[in-house]
Protein backbone atom coordinates (compact mmCIF):
# COMPACT_ATOMS: atom_id res chain seq x y z
CA UNK A 1 0.00 0.00 0.00
CA UNK A 2 1.39 3.44 -0.77
CA UNK A 3 2.30 5.71 1.76
CA UNK A 4 0.19 8.65 0.47
CA UNK A 5 -3.48 7.40 0.84
CA UNK A 6 -5.63 10.23 -0.74
CA UNK A 7 -6.15 13.57 -0.82
CA UNK A 8 -8.60 15.52 1.42
CA UNK A 9 -10.28 18.72 1.00
CA UNK A 10 -9.58 20.66 4.30
CA UNK A 11 -13.71 22.01 4.48
CA UNK A 12 -15.92 19.48 3.37
CA UNK A 13 -13.26 16.17 4.09
CA UNK A 14 -14.35 15.09 0.77
CA UNK A 15 -11.13 12.49 -0.55
CA UNK A 16 -9.91 12.60 -3.79
CA UNK A 17 -7.66 9.85 -5.38
CA UNK A 18 -3.85 10.64 -4.77
CA UNK A 19 -2.63 8.92 -8.25
CA UNK A 20 -3.38 11.73 -11.00
CA UNK A 21 -2.86 16.00 -10.73
CA UNK A 22 -5.46 17.75 -8.20
CA UNK A 23 -6.15 21.14 -7.77
CA UNK A 24 -8.62 21.96 -5.35
CA UNK A 25 -12.05 20.37 -4.41
CA UNK A 26 -14.47 19.89 -7.19
CA UNK A 27 -17.47 20.79 -4.46
CA UNK A 28 -16.56 23.76 -2.06
CA UNK A 29 -12.98 24.91 -3.42
CA UNK A 30 -11.50 24.30 -0.16
CA UNK A 31 -7.45 23.63 -0.32
CA UNK A 32 -6.86 19.67 -0.35
CA UNK A 33 -4.14 17.67 1.86
CA UNK A 34 -2.07 15.08 1.46
CA UNK A 35 -2.72 12.14 3.54
CA UNK A 36 -0.52 9.36 4.56
CA UNK A 37 -0.79 5.84 6.32
CA UNK A 38 0.87 7.27 9.58
CA UNK A 39 0.16 4.24 11.41
CA UNK A 40 2.09 2.24 9.06
CA UNK A 41 4.83 4.77 8.48
CA UNK A 42 5.09 5.07 12.69
CA UNK A 43 6.79 1.57 12.76
CA UNK A 44 10.19 2.84 10.60
CA UNK A 45 10.04 6.58 11.18
CA UNK A 46 12.04 8.01 14.24
CA UNK A 47 14.43 10.46 15.17
CA UNK A 48 17.55 8.06 15.26
CA UNK A 49 16.12 6.76 11.25
CA UNK A 50 16.95 10.47 10.05
CA UNK A 51 20.81 10.33 11.35
CA UNK A 52 22.40 9.05 8.65
CA UNK A 53 20.03 10.46 5.96
CA UNK A 54 21.44 13.41 3.75
CA UNK A 55 20.44 17.17 5.05
CA UNK A 56 17.54 18.31 2.73
CA UNK A 57 14.34 18.32 3.26
CA UNK A 58 14.19 14.84 1.47
CA UNK A 59 15.30 13.40 4.63
CA UNK A 60 11.56 13.45 5.93
CA UNK A 61 10.59 11.41 2.72
CA UNK A 62 8.75 8.68 4.63
CA UNK A 63 6.30 11.66 5.04
CA UNK A 64 5.92 12.73 1.59
CA UNK A 65 5.41 11.50 -1.79
CA UNK A 66 6.83 8.52 -3.40
CA UNK A 67 8.17 9.86 -6.14
CA UNK A 68 11.59 10.88 -7.39
CA UNK A 69 12.49 14.32 -6.28
CA UNK A 70 13.40 17.06 -8.30
CA UNK A 71 15.89 18.78 -6.31
CA UNK A 72 18.66 21.01 -5.70
CA UNK A 73 19.54 20.40 -2.64
CA UNK A 74 16.68 22.48 -0.44
CA UNK A 75 16.16 21.83 3.51
CA UNK A 76 17.26 21.63 6.65
CA UNK A 77 18.42 25.30 6.61
CA UNK A 78 20.28 26.35 9.74
CA UNK A 79 18.48 27.96 12.57
CA UNK A 80 20.84 30.77 14.04
CA UNK A 81 20.82 31.52 17.65
CA UNK A 82 20.43 35.12 18.17
CA UNK A 83 23.25 37.34 19.23
CA UNK A 84 20.74 39.82 20.87
CA UNK A 85 17.92 37.89 22.37
CA UNK A 86 19.38 34.57 23.73
CA UNK A 87 15.65 32.60 23.74
CA UNK A 88 15.71 33.62 19.81
CA UNK A 89 16.25 31.49 17.26
CA UNK A 90 16.58 32.21 13.52
CA UNK A 91 15.47 29.82 10.85
CA UNK A 92 17.42 31.37 7.63
CA UNK A 93 15.94 30.50 4.69
CA UNK A 94 17.48 32.33 2.64
CA UNK A 95 20.42 29.80 2.38
CA UNK A 96 17.95 27.49 0.04
CA UNK A 97 18.36 27.25 -3.54
CA UNK A 98 16.85 30.28 -5.27
CA UNK A 99 17.58 32.55 -1.78
CA UNK A 100 14.24 31.80 -0.25
CA UNK A 101 11.70 28.97 1.42
CA UNK A 102 9.80 29.06 -1.91
CA UNK A 103 12.63 26.45 -3.08
CA UNK A 104 10.39 23.97 -0.47
CA UNK A 105 7.33 24.28 -1.88
CA UNK A 106 7.98 24.11 -5.62
CA UNK A 107 10.96 21.36 -5.06
CA UNK A 108 7.71 19.20 -4.34
CA UNK A 109 5.35 20.44 -6.75
CA UNK A 110 7.31 19.84 -9.53
CA UNK A 111 8.56 16.30 -8.22
CA UNK A 112 4.89 15.26 -8.41
CA UNK A 113 4.25 17.47 -11.67
CA UNK A 114 6.93 15.29 -13.77
CA UNK A 115 5.93 12.34 -12.02
CA UNK A 116 2.40 12.55 -13.19
CA UNK A 117 3.97 13.96 -17.00
CA UNK A 118 2.87 17.00 -16.88
CA UNK A 119 4.58 19.63 -19.38
CA UNK A 120 3.96 22.61 -18.79
CA UNK A 121 3.32 24.96 -15.18
CA UNK A 122 1.43 27.83 -14.83
CA UNK A 123 2.00 30.09 -11.88
CA UNK A 124 1.34 33.44 -10.88
CA UNK A 125 3.97 35.08 -8.10
CA UNK A 126 5.01 38.11 -6.12
CA UNK A 127 8.32 37.34 -6.96
CA UNK A 128 10.22 33.99 -5.19
CA UNK A 129 7.85 31.40 -6.01
CA UNK A 130 8.17 32.77 -9.87
CA UNK A 131 12.15 32.43 -9.53
CA UNK A 132 12.04 29.07 -7.61
CA UNK A 133 9.53 27.38 -10.28
CA UNK A 134 11.39 28.76 -12.83
CA UNK A 135 14.71 27.32 -11.53
CA UNK A 136 13.07 23.37 -10.76
CA UNK A 137 11.43 23.45 -13.75
CA UNK A 138 14.55 23.60 -15.71
CA UNK A 139 15.55 20.84 -13.67
CA UNK A 140 12.52 18.47 -14.91
CA UNK A 141 12.63 20.00 -18.17
CA UNK A 142 9.14 21.19 -18.08
CA UNK A 143 7.94 24.32 -19.33
CA UNK A 144 7.29 27.57 -16.85
CA UNK A 145 4.92 29.75 -17.68
CA UNK A 146 5.40 32.58 -14.95
CA UNK A 147 2.86 35.41 -14.13
CA UNK A 148 4.61 38.16 -12.38
CA UNK A 149 3.82 42.30 -11.50
CA UNK A 150 5.58 43.98 -13.59
CA UNK A 151 7.54 45.73 -10.12
CA UNK A 152 8.94 42.79 -9.03
CA UNK A 153 12.37 42.49 -7.68
CA UNK A 154 14.83 43.19 -10.24
CA UNK A 155 16.11 39.65 -9.44
CA UNK A 156 13.82 37.22 -9.45
CA UNK A 157 12.62 38.64 -13.37
CA UNK A 158 16.38 38.22 -14.11
CA UNK A 159 16.29 35.24 -12.51
CA UNK A 160 12.93 33.35 -14.47
CA UNK A 161 15.08 34.54 -17.60
CA UNK A 162 17.87 32.89 -17.07
CA UNK A 163 16.23 29.68 -16.52
CA UNK A 164 14.67 29.91 -19.67
CA UNK A 165 11.10 30.81 -18.17
CA UNK A 166 8.28 32.13 -19.87
CA UNK A 167 7.36 35.10 -18.61
CA UNK A 168 4.19 37.45 -18.57
CA UNK A 169 4.35 41.33 -16.38
CA UNK A 170 1.09 42.28 -15.42
CA UNK A 171 0.24 45.73 -14.35
CA UNK A 172 -1.01 44.50 -10.99
CA UNK A 173 -0.81 42.49 -8.19
CA UNK A 174 -0.42 39.17 -7.60
CA UNK A 175 -4.41 38.76 -7.08
CA UNK A 176 -3.82 40.25 -10.97
CA UNK A 177 -1.74 37.93 -12.11
CA UNK A 178 -4.08 35.23 -10.90
CA UNK A 179 -6.60 36.46 -12.42
CA UNK A 180 -4.99 36.43 -15.57
CA UNK A 181 -4.67 32.80 -15.42
CA UNK A 182 -8.15 32.00 -14.48
CA UNK A 183 -9.17 34.05 -17.58
CA UNK A 184 -6.40 32.58 -19.79
CA UNK A 185 -8.28 28.85 -18.40
CA UNK A 186 -11.41 29.59 -19.59
CA UNK A 187 -10.20 30.29 -23.92
CA UNK A 188 -8.92 26.91 -25.96
CA UNK A 189 -5.87 28.09 -25.46
CA UNK A 190 -5.47 26.70 -22.01
CA UNK A 191 -6.54 23.00 -22.38
CA UNK A 192 -4.51 22.86 -26.20
CA UNK A 193 -1.52 23.88 -24.53
CA UNK A 194 -2.06 21.45 -21.46
CA UNK A 195 -0.99 24.23 -18.39
CA UNK A 196 -1.57 23.24 -15.04
CA UNK A 197 -1.60 25.88 -12.57
CA UNK A 198 0.47 25.56 -9.89
CA UNK A 199 -0.74 28.64 -7.72
CA UNK A 200 -0.48 28.87 -3.99
CA UNK A 201 -2.81 26.49 -2.27
CA UNK A 202 -4.49 25.41 -5.23
CA UNK A 203 -2.65 22.30 -5.74
CA UNK A 204 -1.79 20.30 -2.92
CA UNK A 205 2.46 19.46 -3.02
CA UNK A 206 3.65 22.81 -1.74
CA UNK A 207 2.58 22.47 1.17
CA UNK A 208 3.64 19.17 1.60
CA UNK A 209 7.84 20.80 0.77
CA UNK A 210 6.61 23.59 3.56
CA UNK A 211 5.92 21.43 5.41
CA UNK A 212 9.38 20.28 6.14
CA UNK A 213 10.57 23.42 7.81
CA UNK A 214 8.40 21.84 11.10
CA UNK A 215 9.72 18.64 10.89
CA UNK A 216 12.99 20.85 11.00
CA UNK A 217 12.53 22.80 13.68
CA UNK A 218 11.63 19.94 15.91
CA UNK A 219 14.16 17.76 14.81
CA UNK A 220 16.98 21.04 15.36
CA UNK A 221 15.38 21.78 18.52
CA UNK A 222 15.62 17.13 19.85
CA UNK A 223 12.23 16.70 19.24
CA UNK A 224 10.32 19.72 21.38
CA UNK A 225 8.35 22.66 19.95
CA UNK A 226 9.38 26.06 20.81
CA UNK A 227 7.09 28.59 22.67
CA UNK A 228 6.38 30.76 19.42
CA UNK A 229 6.93 30.92 15.36
CA UNK A 230 6.69 34.26 14.02
CA UNK A 231 5.98 33.75 10.27
CA UNK A 232 5.90 36.56 7.51
CA UNK A 233 2.20 35.47 5.91
CA UNK A 234 1.44 36.42 2.06
CA UNK A 235 -0.23 33.19 1.07
CA UNK A 236 0.30 31.30 4.15
CA UNK A 237 1.60 28.24 2.38
CA UNK A 238 4.40 27.77 5.63
CA UNK A 239 2.27 28.15 8.58
CA UNK A 240 -0.28 25.81 7.08
CA UNK A 241 2.69 23.38 6.71
CA UNK A 242 4.73 23.83 9.86
CA UNK A 243 0.68 23.24 11.82
CA UNK A 244 0.28 20.12 9.23
CA UNK A 245 4.13 18.61 10.40
CA UNK A 246 3.11 19.09 13.80
CA UNK A 247 -0.20 17.02 13.66
CA UNK A 248 1.34 13.96 11.63
CA UNK A 249 4.86 14.01 14.48
CA UNK A 250 1.81 14.01 16.96
CA UNK A 251 0.42 10.95 15.34
CA UNK A 252 3.84 9.32 14.67
CA UNK A 253 4.46 9.62 18.34
CA UNK A 254 7.22 11.73 17.94
CA UNK A 255 5.71 14.90 20.09
CA UNK A 256 2.81 15.46 22.18
CA UNK A 257 -0.23 17.76 21.93
CA UNK A 258 1.88 21.01 22.61
CA UNK A 259 2.48 23.89 20.14
CA UNK A 260 3.68 26.92 19.66
CA UNK A 261 2.13 29.69 19.53
CA UNK A 262 1.93 30.40 15.53
CA UNK A 263 2.19 34.34 14.71
CA UNK A 264 1.30 36.30 11.39
CA UNK A 265 3.24 38.97 10.97
CA UNK A 266 2.08 41.70 8.08
CA UNK A 267 2.83 44.67 6.61
CA UNK A 268 0.45 47.17 7.36
CA UNK A 269 0.78 48.35 3.67
CA UNK A 270 -1.33 45.05 2.98
CA UNK A 271 -2.68 43.06 6.27
CA UNK A 272 -5.91 41.13 5.28
CA UNK A 273 -5.37 38.69 8.15
CA UNK A 274 -4.04 41.12 10.49
CA UNK A 275 -8.01 42.96 9.71
CA UNK A 276 -9.63 39.63 10.23
CA UNK A 277 -8.14 38.62 13.01
CA UNK A 278 -8.92 42.10 14.80
CA UNK A 279 -12.20 41.89 13.77
CA UNK A 280 -12.63 38.35 14.79
CA UNK A 281 -13.48 37.21 11.50
CA UNK A 282 -13.95 33.00 9.64
CA UNK A 283 -12.41 34.52 6.62
CA UNK A 284 -10.45 37.39 4.94
CA UNK A 285 -11.73 40.11 2.86
CA UNK A 286 -9.46 41.88 -0.46
CA UNK A 287 -7.44 44.22 0.95
CA UNK A 288 -7.34 47.97 -1.27
CA UNK A 289 -4.09 49.80 -3.01
CA UNK A 290 -1.72 46.99 -1.23
CA UNK A 291 1.46 48.71 -1.03
CA UNK A 292 4.82 47.24 0.83
CA UNK A 293 8.39 47.11 0.04
CA UNK A 294 8.30 43.49 0.81
CA UNK A 295 7.04 41.77 -2.18
CA UNK A 296 6.02 38.00 -1.12
CA UNK A 297 3.63 40.05 1.59
CA UNK A 298 1.80 41.76 -0.95
CA UNK A 299 -0.93 39.41 -1.05
CA UNK A 300 -4.64 41.24 -0.68
CA UNK A 301 -6.62 37.74 -0.14
CA UNK A 302 -4.77 34.52 0.76
CA UNK A 303 -6.75 31.36 -0.68
CA UNK A 304 -6.21 29.32 2.48
CA UNK A 305 -7.53 32.33 4.90
CA UNK A 306 -9.64 29.70 6.47
CA UNK A 307 -6.95 27.68 7.58
CA UNK A 308 -4.56 30.40 8.68
CA UNK A 309 -6.81 31.85 11.10
CA UNK A 310 -8.01 28.68 12.51
CA UNK A 311 -4.10 28.15 13.02
CA UNK A 312 -3.75 31.57 14.79
CA UNK A 313 -6.83 30.63 16.87
CA UNK A 314 -6.10 26.88 17.86
CA UNK A 315 -2.62 27.69 18.38
CA UNK A 316 -3.10 30.99 20.60
CA UNK A 317 -1.49 32.98 18.33
CA UNK A 318 -2.53 36.15 16.62
CA UNK A 319 -2.03 38.29 13.53
CA UNK A 320 0.37 41.40 14.03
CA UNK A 321 1.43 44.07 11.59
CA UNK A 322 4.66 46.48 11.13
CA UNK A 323 4.99 49.32 8.80
CA UNK A 324 7.88 49.25 6.19
CA UNK A 325 10.00 51.88 8.01
CA UNK A 326 10.18 49.14 10.71
CA UNK A 327 11.18 46.16 8.36
CA UNK A 328 13.82 48.13 7.06
CA UNK A 329 15.00 49.17 10.61
CA UNK A 330 14.91 45.25 11.19
CA UNK A 331 16.60 44.58 8.31
CA UNK A 332 19.63 46.99 9.08
CA UNK A 333 19.78 45.82 12.43
CA UNK A 334 19.84 42.46 11.59
CA UNK A 335 22.49 42.54 8.89
CA UNK A 336 24.55 44.61 11.59
CA UNK A 337 23.88 42.33 14.66
CA UNK A 338 23.53 39.40 13.82
CA UNK A 339 25.10 39.03 10.47
CA UNK A 340 21.97 37.78 8.33
CA UNK A 341 20.62 39.94 5.16
CA UNK A 342 17.51 39.18 5.56
CA UNK A 343 14.79 39.42 3.44
CA UNK A 344 11.84 42.57 3.93
CA UNK A 345 9.54 39.48 4.76
CA UNK A 346 11.96 37.95 6.56
CA UNK A 347 12.91 40.93 8.94
CA UNK A 348 9.15 41.85 9.33
CA UNK A 349 9.22 39.02 12.11
CA UNK A 350 11.92 40.78 14.26
CA UNK A 351 9.95 44.20 14.03
CA UNK A 352 6.72 42.22 15.11
CA UNK A 353 9.10 40.16 17.84
CA UNK A 354 10.35 43.69 19.06
CA UNK A 355 6.69 44.74 19.39
CA UNK A 356 5.93 40.96 21.32
CA UNK A 357 8.14 41.28 23.97
CA UNK A 358 7.01 45.17 24.62
CA UNK A 359 3.38 44.14 24.72
CA UNK A 360 4.72 40.86 27.06
CA UNK A 361 3.01 38.57 25.03
CA UNK A 362 6.51 36.68 24.80
CA UNK A 363 8.72 37.04 28.03
CA UNK A 364 12.71 37.01 27.43
CA UNK A 365 12.72 33.22 28.81
CA UNK A 366 10.61 31.77 26.17
CA UNK A 367 11.74 30.33 23.14
CA UNK A 368 10.65 32.15 20.16
CA UNK A 369 11.85 30.97 16.03
CA UNK A 370 11.56 33.65 13.64
CA UNK A 371 11.56 32.81 10.12
CA UNK A 372 14.13 34.72 7.88
CA UNK A 373 12.20 33.49 4.42
CA UNK A 374 14.98 34.89 1.86
CA UNK A 375 17.88 36.40 0.83
CA UNK A 376 18.12 40.45 0.90
CA UNK A 377 20.26 39.85 -2.25
CA UNK A 378 17.05 38.94 -4.38
CA UNK A 379 16.12 42.98 -3.32
CA UNK A 380 19.68 44.86 -3.39
CA UNK A 381 16.73 47.27 -6.11
CA UNK A 382 14.22 47.80 -3.50
CA UNK A 383 16.40 48.19 -0.17
CA UNK A 384 18.57 50.68 -2.44
CA UNK A 385 15.81 52.79 -3.20
CA UNK A 386 14.22 52.70 0.23
CA UNK A 387 17.46 53.40 1.41
CA UNK A 388 17.51 56.47 -0.74
CA UNK A 389 14.66 57.79 0.37
CA UNK A 390 14.92 57.36 4.16
CA UNK A 391 18.56 58.76 4.00
CA UNK A 392 18.64 62.00 1.95
CA UNK A 393 22.25 63.26 1.29
CA UNK A 394 23.75 65.93 3.60
CA UNK A 395 22.73 69.66 2.57
CA UNK A 396 25.71 71.38 0.91
CA UNK A 397 27.78 73.34 3.17
CA UNK A 398 30.53 75.72 1.76
CA UNK A 399 33.81 75.86 3.63
CA UNK A 400 37.03 77.67 2.53
CA UNK A 401 35.79 78.26 -1.11
CA UNK A 402 34.68 74.44 -1.20
CA UNK A 403 31.36 73.39 -1.86
CA UNK A 404 30.20 69.71 -0.82
CA UNK A 405 28.51 67.55 1.79
CA UNK A 406 30.19 66.68 4.55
Amino acid sequence: MPRLTHLECTRCHEHYPADRPQTVCAKDGGVLYARYDLAAIRKKFTPASLVPLAPTMWRYDAVLPEALPVTLGEGFTPMLRSREYPSVLIKDEGLNPTASFKARGLSAAVTMARHFGLKKLAIPSAGNAASALAAYAAAAKIEAHIFMPKDVPLANRVECDYYGAHVILVDGLISDCARKIAELKEKPQWSREGWFDVSTTKEPYRVEGKKTMGYEVAEQLGWKLPDGIIYPTGGGVGLLGMWKAFEELEQLGIIGSERPNMISVQSSGCAPVVRAWDENCGAVQMWDHAATIAAGLRVPKPYADYLILDILKKSGGLAIAVTDSEILDAARHWAKVEGIFAAPEGAACLAAYRKLRASEFFTSDETVVLFNTGSGLKYLDVLDKAGIERTPSPASRAIAGIIGPY
